[in-house]
């Protein structure tokens, strides 16, 4: 039995990565300290796979760039034999990642949707997604979420600051939605999934819209899926939520409530109020044929700040890690790529991405959190199961998944700036490495 893996470790004001084969031995003496067991017969959910979203701010960053950066950041992401991203999450309209606020109707008398444009999502989305989608050797799977309703639809009559649907307005709205799927499906794509709304708590001064639970899951019963229905959509699967993790739980419970539970699909959520890993067992223990994904994380500079890059990458490596460890089926980041200064938005609302592009100098620029994801996306495929393991302190983070080849995805990050040895334990044998403070290391553990 051995590992083929790759370290990623501090260098300097950098990184650098390492790579190498260790052959497992027998654990002739017994180990009993810094061990981490592996126990592949202990089963739990099936992982379907990572992604990230192409948004109108991405796609413009996109279209700067020149052909061989173009192929370079699609192959980087979407290769099977990188990082072998198979989703990608896409805005219904504008969001605060755009270049401007859009939405394709804005004509409250076209009920029929006459006047409904792509062309907005046509200029900047959709190159980046046929790119993608090339490079991946196969169809994307799409999960489309709306930040607003058109101005006319809604209690407030602007895209911004929050304001609710209007009840008169619900039916036509719902077609909208069905509508948009429509359209990527015509374009060559796939729509595995949508959310109702993205952040429905959050009155924003970007594009957002307020919903309760029971709103959302009445809006479900009573509107989208009878238009998902009668469009031939309802193979599509719906998702509640869409926001912070910390209320997870009684949102998704809610809404359950308010519809049925043969309608929602699965909670979704985003990382920014902390921890709260506890709410997915919560959700997976009442409804345990209940998918969760965790459809946006990234980090806002307007809390974190830019300046400590390692700190930044520890802790979106420790909420990956947390979510995994507690049942999500699939991840997506935010932004696949931004401009040099985390954007462009349309509220000055600047974040980290994977890949900045440097407008004046024409540099692509892989940032670490790239390096990071890599280490997850790379060595746990779609259709892997996460097995069970133990470890011996908290300052290492760590989970493992089977993969469909029955090779074993390890990957593991040491929280602290000292050296950690980790003896790496499975069937009586043992592998031991010595992980440099804050260091990344991730295997496949086969034969």
């Amino acid at each position: 039995m051995k590992i083929q893996w790759t370290e990623t470790a501090p260098r300097g004001n950098s990184w650098a990565q390492r790579q190498g084969t260790l052959a497992f031995a027998e654990d002739l003496e017994g180990v009993e300290n810094q061990v981490v067991n592996l126990y592949p017969r202990i089963t739990y959910q099936t992982f379907e796979g990572f992604g990230g979203a192409a948004t109108d701010a991405a796609g413009s960053v996109y279209a700067q760039l020149n052909p061989e950066q173009k192929k370079q950041l699609v192959q980087t992401y979407f290769a099977p034999d990188q990082m072998g991203y198979t989703k990608v999450r896409v805005p219904m309209d504008s969001c605060d990642f755009s270049t401007g606020m859009y939405e394709a109707l804005s004509d409250l008398q076209d009920r029929a949707l006459d006047s409904f444009s792509f062309a907005r999502t046509e200029q900047y989305i959709l190159p980046l997604l046929e790119d993608a989608q090339a490079a991946a050797g196969k169809p994307l799977q799409l999960m489309l979420s709306p930040w607003s309703p058109p101005a006319f639809m809604k209690t407030n009559s602007q895209r911004t600051y929050g304001g609710k649907l209007k009840p008169e307005f619900a039916d036509f709205w719902a077609d909208y939605i069905c509508r948009y799927i429509r359209e990527f499906q015509k374009s060559g794509f796939q729509v595995q999934r949508i959310s109702i709304q993205n952040e429905p708590k959050a009155v924003q001064t970007w594009d957002s819209c307020l919903y309760t639970a029971e709103e959302e899951g009445k809006f479900l019963l009573e509107h989208l899926h009878p238009a998902m229905e009668s469009h031939g959509l309802s193979d599509i699967e719906v998702f509640v939520w869409d926001h912070n993790k910390e209320r997870l739980y009684e949102r998704v419970r809610d809404a359950i409530r308010a519809s049925s539970p043969d309608l929602v699909s699965g909670g979704a959520f985003h990382w920014y109020s902390g921890d709260h890993f506890e709410a997915l067992d919560l959700v997976r223990q009442a409804y345990p044929n209940m998918k969760l994904i965790t459809s946006e994380s990234c980090i806002e500079y307007r809390f974190y700040g830019a300046g400590d890059e390692w700190a930044n990458c520890a802790r979106l490596t420790h909420e990956l890690m947390g979510d995994l460890n507690h049942g999500i089926s699939a991840f997506y980041d935010w932004n696949l790529l931004l401009d040099e200064r985390g954007g462009p938005n349309h509220v000055g609302n600047w974040c980290y991405a994977p890949f900045f592009y440097h407008r004046d100098t024409k540099v692509l620029q892989a940032n670490l959190c790239q390096a990071f994801y890599w280490h997850f996306s790379h060595f746990i495929r779609p259709g892997a199961k996460r097995i069970a393991l133990t470890k011996y302190t908290d300052q290492l983070e760590a989970t493992a998944f089977q993969n469909p080849d029955g090779a074993i995805g390890l990957v593991l990050f040491n929280r602290d700036q000292r050296l950690q040895t980790a003896h790496i334990r499975l069937n009586e044998q043992i592998a031991t490495f010595e992980l440099p403070g804050h260091g990344m290391l991730s295997g496949f553990i086969s034969g």
